[in-house]
């Protein structure tokens, strides 16, 4: 009797992505890794009760070797030298599709933080792939009759598993959740690893939310792992990194160090950063945070830990990848889309300037005006060679917290923005334009544990108000009212915003600051 057990519905195909091979690989993974995992977890939690205390977040003593080796990752990979504008987005078909054929040199596609992870898209999305480098992916709107195909110069893939902290609840292993991550990877490499090499691509991969450089040995073991079982070389499966936690980016030199035979670069992940800062120091009333839209990359934390980011990254021999423009071009309204991309252009000139390989957008049409900028900025592919010896950055400089003022205006766009997306979240929406930005759901975790700290430290607004259940209570039923009204009646009543608006709700008024939203969230949807 197999010890795996798929208890998701089996829909056309389905059983082609999960085949008996495939199954027993993933079996394999879970079996190997699934109790490191699962350790690896429960240290971030005894890593948080220190932070909680008072303790913040140092350089490591006891890898200061490591830090201080003259040692590089392996060489980078000919078809990804040049990544100078990058795309994300979900895994469904005409996103895919668009991606490819957008302009960009890489196309993330992503089963993490802009899918919701139904077993339907985590499913389809493998299909998906797999039709894509089988050479049949397409399709032809019903609605339209527009042709979608894959263009002859199509975008690099790399591809975003979930991370360590999700499971796949649709995969039973001897009665046990399977590694979300585990399943997105073990699938992806089993299905498509060896066609992409022998097509002369390299299975590239986008790793999130690591907090440790153990986190990183594990993938490092992982991608061994089925590079000996799927009869693959060392080195053949490569992945950028995000550091889009804290504790991570206090570990750039060992996180490369530990996957220097697999690893590639690392990436500012802007969003999930200020979300774990908040999360990781939100006990602390010494990092008690200002409105959102003043915690810039260009200042402070943020500033300090993009310019290490170089630093490092170039000094191993690896790309050091921007962060994302969420911008999206607003139709029809010309003077809001100059704002837009002029705010995309300085963006983009700051990122190019200071010496990173490349950058993120999350919308087409910023695909040129990104390209511009490091075509203009950034003549050879890569700016590698680049070192940034004139940085020097302390962990001062690393916890210097943006100075602002707390408002109703910004306590309202927290709650608009996070409810809105957990309810689109709830409906199988991953990515979802919310006021000319494109949100995943880094935005609604950074919506709700700022609350969480406004509320747990009685925080002052500029109009000399404390953040109060109360206040939050008010605020909140007065926003959904004009979401409603915005929306109409029909539209809104026929959503899942009576869930959307109890989770917000009770993970901002919880008496502790939970992990993430996804983790209850993921229990109600199908």
């Amino acid at each position: 009797m197999t010890a795996i057990k798929v208890t998701g519905a089996l829909k056309p195909r389905y059983e082609e992505i999960l085949s008996h091979d495939a199954l027993a690989f993933l079996e394999a993974l879970h079996k190997t890794f699934n109790a490191t995992r699962l350790a690896l977890l429960e240290a971030r939690q005894e890593r948080q009760k220190s932070f909680d205390k008072g303790a913040l977040p140092d350089f490591l003593a006891e890898t200061k070797s490591v830090r201080e080796g003259a040692w590089t990752v392996a060489p980078l990979p000919a078809d990804l030298l040049d990544r100078r504008v990058e795309i994300t987005g979900p895994v469904d078909k005409k996103m895919i599709i668009n991606a490819l054929n957008s302009g960009a040199r890489v196309f993330m596609t992503d089963f993490e933080d802009a899918s919701s992870p139904t077993w339907a898209n985590m499913v389809e999305g493998q299909i998906n792939l797999k039709d894509l480098w089988a050479g049949t992916l397409g399709f032809t709107d019903e609605t339209t009759g527009k042709a979608y195909a894959v263009g002859a110069n199509p975008a690099a893939l790399m591809v975003r598993p979930r991370g360590w902290h999700l499971s796949e609840r649709h995969v039973l292993i001897d009665g046990e959740r399977m590694s979300g991550s585990l399943f997105d990877f073990g699938l992806y490499v089993f299905h498509n690893a060896k066609t992409m090499i022998a097509r002369g691509k390299t299975p590239a991969f986008y790793l999130p939310k690591m907090e440790s450089h153990k986190e990183a040995r594990l993938w490092n073991d992982v991608f061994s792992f089925a590079e000996d079982h799927l009869g693959l070389q060392r080195s053949a499966l490569r992945c950028t990194v995000l550091i889009e936690t804290l504790p991570a980016a206090f570990e750039m030199d060992e996180i490369l160090y530990e996957m220097r035979d697999h690893i590639i670069g690392l990436n500012c992940g802007r969003w999930d950063y200020i979300f774990s800062f908040i999360k990781r120091l939100g006990t602390n009333p010494n990092f008690l945070t200002p409105d959102r839209s003043v915690m810039t990359m260009a200042s402070n934390f943020l500033a300090a830990y993009s310019l290490l980011l170089i630093k490092t990254c170039h000094r191993r021999g690896a790309f050091a990848m921007g962060g994302m423009a969420a911008q999206i071009p607003v139709k029809g309204d010309d003077a809001a889309n100059e704002t837009a991309f002029n705010k995309v252009r300085a963006d983009k000139e700051r990122e190019a300037s200071n010496g990173h390989d490349g950058t993120w957008v999350a919308h087409p049409g910023m695909v040129k005006l990104a390209t511009e900028v490091f075509d203009r900025l950034m003549p050879s592919q890569n700016q590698i060679g680049r070192q940034r010896d004139d940085v020097a950055i302390t962990q001062a400089d690393m916890l210097s917290l943006h100075k602002g003022e707390r408002t109703e205006a910004g306590l309202r766009e927290n709650i608009r923005v996070g409810v809105q997306y957990i309810e689109a979240w709830l409906r199988g929406r991953g990515a979802v334009p919310l006021y000319n930005l494109m949100e995943d759901a880094a935005t609604a975790e950074i919506s709700r544990v700022q609350i969480w700290q406004w509320i747990h430290h009685g925080a002052a607004l500029n109009d000399g108000r404390k953040v109060t259940p109360a206040l939050f209570e008010s605020v909140l039923k007065d926003e959904m009212e004009n979401i409603r009204n915005a929306l109409g009646a029909s539209t809104y009543d026929a959503g899942r915003f009576p869930e959307a608006i109890k989770l917000f709700s009770d993970m901002s008024l919880a008496k502790t600051c939970a992990e993430f939203l996804t983790l209850p969230a993921y229990e109600v949807i199908d």
